[in-house]
């Protein structure tokens, strides 16, 4: 696993983007690494990914303080974030399965 979690997730979501656009044209998700949660003083980062046309997103977070965790919740652009997020450890998070999200959601 990389030395910084948000490089390794941001190389996965570049790579599960890349084979959507090359299979889906339909989709076209918007990745897009947030600040927010540090501009408020929260140490986490957040990447959301959407989808303009179902008005789906993927939220992903990942917390300073738990780097091998990932957060994420499936919600709407409408909901932004909900309270009830799930995790799994993000070396089980791999390209295929960002791919796989990002079709059975959106698609």
């Amino acid at each position: 696993m990389s030395e910084d979690p948000l490089k390794t997730l941001s190389d996965l979501a570049s790579d599960a983007h890349a084979r959507i656009q090359a299979t889906h044209q339909h989709i076209n998700p918007v990745v897009e690494v947030r600040r927010g949660m540090r501009d408020a003083g929260i140490p986490a980062d957040v990447m959301t990914i959407d989808c303009l046309r179902t008005r789906r997103r993927i939220t992903l977070i990942l917390h300073d303080e738990q780097p091998d965790t990932l957060l994420y919740q499936f919600v709407t652009i409408e909901d932004e974030v909900g309270n009830d997020f799930q995790q799994m450890a993000l070396g089980d998070m791999t390209t295929t399965r960002l791919f796989e999200w990002i079709e059975d959601y959106f698609g």
